[in-house]
């Protein structure tokens, strides 16, 4: 039988994840859901995401950290300024590591895992 649970992190209305933090049906019961949801972002922990904002720049770095108002921390982070012209990304600059308030944060995006042969 599904059981609901209330979801535990507040968004703000701008911030949209690409992957939901957690889910508002559970078919297991006895796992909780701010387990599901603690366990899907230890998983992003180290990995490359991409984030935009609503002045337009995108940061790119390591995922560090996060909280219940979705703010985000970054490490070896760059940051991209949007450009009128689509084909030239510009030069990044680097900011090492940044925070970003949740409610400047538009969207994330997880670069995928590379395989290690590559």
């Amino acid at each position: 039988a599904l059981k609901r649970f209330p979801v535990p992190l507040v968004r703000p209305q701008n911030c949209s994840l690409i992957l939901p933090l957690s889910p508002l049906i559970q078919e297991q019961p006895e796992v909780s859901s701010s387990s599901q949801a603690r366990q899907k972002l230890e998983g992003l922990l180290n990995k490359n995401m991409r984030i935009r904002m609503t002045d337009g720049r995108t940061l790119v770095g390591l995922f560090l950290c996060t909280d219940r108002d979705c703010n985000v921390i970054l490490g070896s982070a760059q940051e991209f300024l949007k450009s009128s012209d689509t084909f030239s990304q510009g030069e990044p600059r680097v900011l090492g590591l940044a925070m970003i308030p949740g409610h400047h944060v538009v969207s994330i995006e997880v670069e995928a895992d590379t395989p290690s042969y590559l």
